[in-house]
């Protein structure tokens, strides 16, 4: 089976996720690490949640206009949320929304793979690439940020296993 969500990392990685899936453990090992569900069922709950965690460690960052599931967003696409700066102008002058978008998969996610989601699109804020710098700041905000990355590629394959799709259309 080619696993697409794990192709960026070490083969041994790789391998090991091929023998949890071959010997079936792959879904009790993510269910005992991540039995813990979360209670954000809606765009209000998900605004409200991740308006916390900016308030808790992007203070200075631009505000937040919208946070909402979006069902258009999935794991086909290479997308599990979108962040977007939309200006527009407002007399003379521009006005800048800062707009999150979170694939609707996460309305049912672990609890950790939301704040996961959560804190990567946030870091967006200020750090627009994906380089040394945005995955600092993700790891300030969640220290264990590469693990649940990784675990969360693990849960995407076990949905995607769930669901029939084939593995190795990209």
């Amino acid at each position: 089976m080619h696993l697409k969500y794990l192709t960026g990392y070490p083969e041994q990685l790789q391998e090991q996720a091929q023998q949890w899936i071959a010997s079936g453990r792959l879904n009790a090992l993510l269910q005992r690490r991540y039995d813990e569900y979360h209670e954000v069922g809606d765009d209000r709950a998900l605004y409200a949640y991740a308006l916390q965690l900016k308030n808790r460690y992007l203070r200075k960052a631009p505000p937040l206009s919208l946070v909402v599931f979006d069902s258009r967003i999935n794991q086909v696409q290479h997308a599990l949320g979108l962040n977007s700066s939309i200006s527009r102008p407002h007399g003379s002058r521009l006005k800048s929304r800062n707009e999150i978008r979170i694939a609707s998969l996460f309305k049912k996610a672990p609890a950790a793979f939301l704040r996961m989601i959560v804190v990567h699109e946030l870091a967006h804020l200020k750090e627009k690439e994906h380089d040394r710098a945005f995955y600092l700041l993700c790891r300030h905000m969640e220290p264990d940020y590469f693990q649940l990355e990784f675990d969360l590629r693990l849960y995407l394959t076990l949905l995607e296993m769930k669901t029939g799709q084939d593995a190795s259309d990209d």
